[in-house]
């Protein structure tokens, strides 16, 4: 292998005779002028006698690059050639030498390269693509540690070496971003990451959409050294069951963001009315009976005062009341305007948050409590509670860790500690929405985007639309893996975000399912990385087509058997088998069912359909 062509301080063609490239794969140059450079493998071609190579008008390489071949001697008419275009992985003063030898490196080479963290310390993710040659020196530690899938074959051996996520370096290039469109394996590779941090034991909470994010179920086929067990590992919490908001702690601002979000708009004079109305320490049901009561006294204030002027006249328990309405009509008629309508409008969004269970005495009693025992949390919810209690629980966490690390600091530390955490969201683009789109926790997530690691508290983002997400959010997210993605709106952000090359951009919309472009300043370049096979299954795993066979295949089996006993069946008299039949398949059967089952049966050679006189008859074969 050989350096051919025009070179410069970043990019050189190499040459072989008889070895392909792979791509992604890092090489030595033998430039002793500089060191022996390594280089990344970004683009690779080969070129044979069916391929006019020396054709003056060829397109696909460069005049240099022909004219570098045949001065080292490739006879570039009638030899096959197999050339790769490398990115040097650290910038030269000057250009490499031509004709400077090329190598595949020892692992020893590469391995501060390629190792920033041993598994036992670090997140494994997947394998590292290129470096299966390379993989061949690696000590016992980092082999059989990130074993792959493939849906034809199963599970298959580590054929590389692993990529170790350094999570511990996050306190200097915090957050993670995780794109990729549908079927790219950007779930596949949340899942990934989300046991890895369970492994570490790294508290953590996460808000599950799509009800996936469970870690009972082992991954089918695994070897027997390669299990873990995650089931005390995590704990599943129902959004508005097991975890709720406790009113008691929201600040008027809060109320009205919450509002906001959960109902679309809410009026200026709403929000006047309920920052007006709010006092510290209120439970639901005293501000919203207090909002009530002035609701009333507004549509009955004429009355109301009259009353007021002579309470002594008024039964003991009218005495009160009107009193109470009363006081309210003088400390806030002027600051709510007046308009009962006002009141009613937050009344009813309000109740309609309370009905769904929004507002619970539970608050995130269980999420502490998980987090001292470093678990995972999952939030399950639908993606309008989830972004309702994302704002809550948030928060309150986030506030909670910021006051211990802060009273450290100040030398007066709080009794109970509380550990960091890392929070993690599907449909990212959907909590911290671009522009100014209302969510709820939007506030809080763009504040630990750009403050939470010295609080020691990080992001996870998943979305299938990075360009939806909130630029300051993205901007903030170190470390990047990039999955198939399609839309160039999506690309243009990746490419504007990361560091990946214009190949690698290009590469986008065609990378297989489970492979990403892993961009980290944590690694200071982009790795193409292999997620490993998950060890947990969601429930989603099964393909819904094997799924419907299955299920359907179990139905007709049963119906098979309760039919077999009673054939020959004439059509004419169908009504005359449906109660025994149900009986034997355990449900009603009905008169177009079970003429539709002998059809299909028939169809299949398990019966012989006759033509009668009065109609059909099935009998056994």
């Amino acid at each position: 292998m050989q350096i051919v062509g025009q070179t410069t301080q970043l990019e050189a063609w190499v040459a072989s005779r008889t070895r392909p490239f792979s791509i992604n794969e890092i090489l030595i140059i033998e430039d002793s002028g500089h060191r022996d450079p390594k280089a990344e493998v970004v683009e690779t071609r080969t070129f044979n006698r069916y391929i006019p190579l020396a054709s003056e008008q060829h397109n696909l390489v460069d005049d240099s690059v022909l004219r570098g071949l045949r001065q080292v001697g490739f006879d570039i008419e009638d030899e096959e050639i197999h050339l790769a275009k490398l990115r040097l992985l650290e910038e030269l003063a000057t250009p490499v030498r031509v004709g400077s030898r090329v190598r595949v490196p020892q692992f020893s080479e590469v391995e501060s390269l390629l190792i920033k963290r041993r598994p036992k310390d670090g997140l494994t993710l997947g394998v590292i693509q290129g470096t299966r040659e390379v993989a061949e020196g690696m000590p016992p530690d980092l082999q059989d540690v990130a074993l792959l899938f493939d849906k034809e074959d199963g599970v298959q051996r580590q054929d590389g070496v692993p990529f170790v996520f350094d999570y511990r370096s996050m306190d200097q290039y915090p957050h993670i971003g995780i794109f990729g469109g549908s079927g790219s394996g950007k779930s596949f590779g949340t899942r990934v990451l989300l046991e890895e941090i369970m492994k570490q034991r790294v508290p953590a909470v996460v808000f599950d959409p799509h009800f996936e994010m469970t870690f009972d179920n082992e991954f089918p086929g695994l070897p027997d050294h390669y299990r873990e067990s995650y089931k005390k590992k995590f704990v599943l919490l129902v959004a508005g069951t097991d975890i709720g908001i406790d009113f008691v702690d929201l600040t008027a601002d809060d109320i009205v963001s919450l509002l906001r979000a959960s109902s679309g708009s809410i009026t200026d004079a709403m929000e006047t009315a309920i920052k007006s109305m709010h006092k510290k320490g209120d439970s639901y049901l005293s501000y919203s009976t207090r909002m009530a009561n002035l609701a009333e006294a507004l549509d009955n204030e004429a009355e109301i005062r009259e009353q007021a002027r002579d309470l002594a006249m008024l039964p003991v328990d009218e005495r009160e009341r009107v009193h109470t309405l009363s006081k309210l009509l003088k400390e806030y008629k002027d600051k709510v305007g007046g308009f009962s309508g006002t009141l009613r409008s937050v009344m009813r969004r309000m109740y309609r948050l309370e009905m769904e269970g929004v507002f619970t005495n539970a608050g995130t009693k269980l999420v502490e409590e998980a987090f001292m025992k470093r678990q995972l949390v999952v939030i399950r919810g639908s993606m309008y509670f989830l972004n309702v209690f994302a704002f809550y629980v948030v928060r309150k966490l986030y506030r909670k860790r910021r006051e211990y690390r802060d009273s450290i600091q100040k030398g007066r530390p709080i009794e109970e500690a509380f550990p960091p955490f890392v929070i993690i969201t599907d449909e990212a683009h959907n909590f911290a929405p671009k522009g100014d789109i209302p969510a709820p926790a939007k506030g809080v997530l763009k504040e630990i985007a750009q403050e939470g690691r010295k609080y020691g508290v990080f992001l996870v983002f998943a979305t299938q639309r990075p360009a939806l997400l909130d630029d300051t959010i993205t901007a903030q997210l170190s470390t990047k893996m990039v999955f198939r993605t399609v839309r160039s709106v999506d690309i243009a952000v990746i490419k504007e975000e990361t560091d990946i090359t214009p190949e690698e951009a290009n590469r986008l919309p065609y990378l297989s399912s489970g492979t990403a472009f892993i961009s980290s300043a944590i690694t200071g370049r982009t790795t193409s990385v292999r997620i490993r096979v998950s060890k947990t299954t969601s429930p989603h795993f099964k393909n819904p087509f094997e799924e419907l066979e299955e299920a359907f295949a179990e139905q007709d089996s049963k119906l098979w058997e309760a039919l077999e006993g009673q054939l020959p069946i004439d059509a004419f008299n169908l009504n005359a088998y449906l109660t025994e039949i149900g009986r034997k398949v355990g449900r009603p059967v009905t008169y177009d069912e079970l003429e539709h089952a002998l059809d299909d049966f028939a169809d299949q050679g398990k019966l012989v359909r006759e033509d009668t006189p009065f109609g059909s008859r099935y009998k056994k074969v």
